[in-house]
């Protein structure tokens, strides 16, 4: 089992920046998938991001590609994404989520999630 500890939100101008971390606990990161969905109220979970375990290839909900980068540091069993150029359609309750599968990749695992806020 693996324990998820997501932080970093909060309210932001578009246009801006934050930097979300999930810091994982209870085993090696290294051994899942790593990644992020986002949800509204009242909408069904999307798609943010994902980072494979062992090669670090990344992937990217289309709405969010080229604006958000995710990264890794297993040293530190922890997980990043970068959010640039924030739009107020970004705001969400974002999850971090750890995932047997990359190819496939779901929330076996996830964070208590962390409030983005874009204001216009």
């Amino acid at each position: 089992q693996v324990q998820l500890r997501d932080t970093g939100g909060g309210l932001v101008q578009a246009g801006g920046s934050l930097r979300l971390s999930c810091a994982a606990s209870g085993r090696t990161l290294g051994s899942y998938a790593m990644g992020w969905f986002r949800q509204v109220r009242g909408k069904d979970p999307e798609f943010v991001a994902a980072i494979s375990g062992t090669t670090a290839d990344t992937n990217y909900g289309d709405s969010v590609k080229g604006r958000f980068t995710i990264s890794r540091d297993n040293t530190k069993n922890t997980v990043y994404l970068q959010m640039n150029s924030l739009k107020p359609e970004d705001t969400a309750v974002y999850y971090c989520a750890a995932s047997h599968s990359y190819s496939r990749f779901r929330s076996d695992y996830r964070g208590q999630g962390t409030q983005v806020t874009v204001s216009p």
